[in-house]
């Protein structure tokens, strides 16, 4: 018999094994059937038996796509002979909610070192935050925010994380009643009065449509000792703005450093789940790692918020089945059929993901895809699906209807009180965010070897090394209280997250 390359078999009655090692062109990968016209990449897909033309390709147990055309035992499975296809759509809303239930892990309580704030919410940074209510204010924000954060007057005041501006590319040409102006002021108060923002300044130009003033009214109002607002035309100009900002800013900074941290119950973390750059391992080790991670904190009383709408597509069954009630089962099918409206709409498909390097990365569609992006969410019940930017008020696992561009979707997640991301990666990522920062998880080792600088984690010592899920889970949840606790992520020792703010742009721009 040929000699075997090393390879994963995820499921009994899977037809596709993985490959943890590269198959050079001319081997027998799994030791029968063709050989390789080609060398496969490890990640990729390898037919354990024949496959006729339209035929189910299985993976986690679970259809991931059809035979193009007849694939032969021991040869590649991939974008050339896998196509996409429907998927179950035979809802079955809640009927796995007890063996939910009884998935909640048995834990010690556990605490993390945090801010504790005068409304009752609990941080794990202390920034102060300028936002931008429209795009001609990007650049005074910008400006003022390097001022201070450059001017080393920060050293005086170890408390505070630092001055972050939230810029964006909209807030006027937009319909007053629309969705889109809905959705930046929801944003835009959420990180305005987010739990690791200590103070927060808003400034608009003046005449735009996304009026500070209506959203006050909207939302209510801040003591001013942790709210301000200020407009360019009634400063006298761009560089008075600025100069009025970084006055403003330097007047607080004693208030605001005068916070220390405390003991904080784990139950009042909210951890947003992202994964981007996902590879053929990232729903074999990072990702169902995270999902340990994700139910140990639920079984603290905590809360872990899965979103990315179009890359749980063709997983959201799992999900359903899980549903605390109905009415949060129905409410995530009505998000699945928008998204399936609002792709035709724009000539667009659901299976436009995976992206060229997911796919080179060894995932080829969408079914594939998803199965493994929704393993962050561990096995918890569903106790909740919230719209872009809600405030995330519920405890357990919750999902948050977002487009699957990471920077946009991680912005809803923050807008809604996440105090941390976690984000698992196989091809690598260069994330970071504020105000909550970012943990990357790294799917493979020779990533983490190759991305140090960027991956606090690795998870690719699951298959490398042969280390348990479960422990891996363990691992991952230890680094979040300690992360919450103020220990600084990779990102953050990078500078990253400055950019990474951006709102979903919704409706006609005019």
């Amino acid at each position: 018999m040929p000699d075997t390359i090393a390879h994963l078999l995820l499921h009994p009655q899977d037809n596709v094994a993985i490959l943890t090692d590269p198959a050079p062109a001319g081997s027998c990968p799994l030791g029968q059937g063709v050989t390789l016209t080609q060398p496969v990449s490890r990640g990729h897909k390898i037919a354990r038996v024949d496959i006729p033309e339209g035929g189910d390709i299985t993976k986690f147990g679970q259809v991931i796509g059809y035979a193009s055309r007849p694939i032969a035992a021991g040869d590649h499975v991939h974008s050339h002979n896998c196509a996409f296809g429907d998927h179950d759509r035979d809802y079955q809303i809640g009927v796995d909610y007890d063996k939910a239930l009884a998935a909640i892990p048995k834990v010690e309580p556990a605490h993390f070192m945090g801010y504790r704030r005068p409304n009752g919410q609990a941080g794990t940074r202390n920034y102060i935050a300028i936002c931008a209510t429209v795009n001609c204010s990007a650049t005074v924000i910008r400006r003022a925010a390097d001022e201070i954060n450059r001017s080393g007057i920060l050293d005086q005041y170890p408390n505070i994380d630092g001055v972050a501006a939230f810029a964006h590319g909209t807030g006027c040409g937009m319909d007053m009643g629309g969705a889109g102006i809905e959705v930046l002021q929801r944003v835009l108060w959420g990180y305005a009065t987010h739990p690791n923002v200590g103070a927060a300044v808003f400034v608009g130009l003046g005449c735009e449509v996304m009026q500070i003033a209506r959203m006050k009214s909207l939302y209510g109002g801040e003591d001013n000792s942790r709210f301000f607002a200020l407009t360019i035309q009634d400063s006298g100009g761009t560089l008075a703005t600025i100069a009025r900002i970084v006055d403003h800013i330097r007047a607080l900074l004693p208030a605001v450093n005068d916070i220390k941290r405390e003991p904080i119950h784990a139950s009042e973390l909210k951890l947003a789940l992202q994964c981007g750059g996902s590879d053929g391992f990232s729903g074999i080790t990072a990702n169902p790692a995270l999902g340990i991670a994700s139910d140990r904190l639920v079984a603290m009383g905590g809360t872990v918020v899965l979103s990315e709408t179009p890359e749980i597509y063709g997983a959201e069954q799992l999900l359903l089945r899980r549903a605390a009630s109905r009415a949060i089962g129905e409410k995530l099918i009505e998000r699945i059929d928008w998204w399936e409206n609002y792709t035709r709409m724009n000539n667009g498909s659901m299976d436009n993901n995976p992206s060229p390097g997911n796919k080179l990365g060894g995932l080829t569609t969408i079914l594939e895809k998803s199965l493994g992006a929704a393993a962050k969410a561990g096995s918890t019940p569903l106790t909740g699906v919230l719209n872009y930017g809600e405030r995330i008020e519920t405890p357990g696992f919750v999902f948050m209807d977002t487009p699957g561009y990471d920077p946009v979707s991680a912005t809803g997640q923050i807008a809604g009180g996440a105090q941390l991301v976690v984000f698992t990666t196989g091809r690598g990522s260069a994330f970071g965010s504020k105000p909550a920062p970012t943990i990357k998880l790294a799917t493979n080792s020779r990533l983490y070897d190759d991305m140090r600088e960027d991956m606090d984690l690795n998870c690719g010592d699951i298959v490398s090394a042969g280390v348990s899920i479960e422990a891996k889970g363990r691992e991952i949840l230890a680094h979040v209280l300690a992360t919450a606790s103020g220990t600084k992520t990779k990102s953050e020792l990078c500078g990253l997250g400055d950019n990474e703010f951006v709102p979903w742009q919704l409706g006609a721009v005019m």
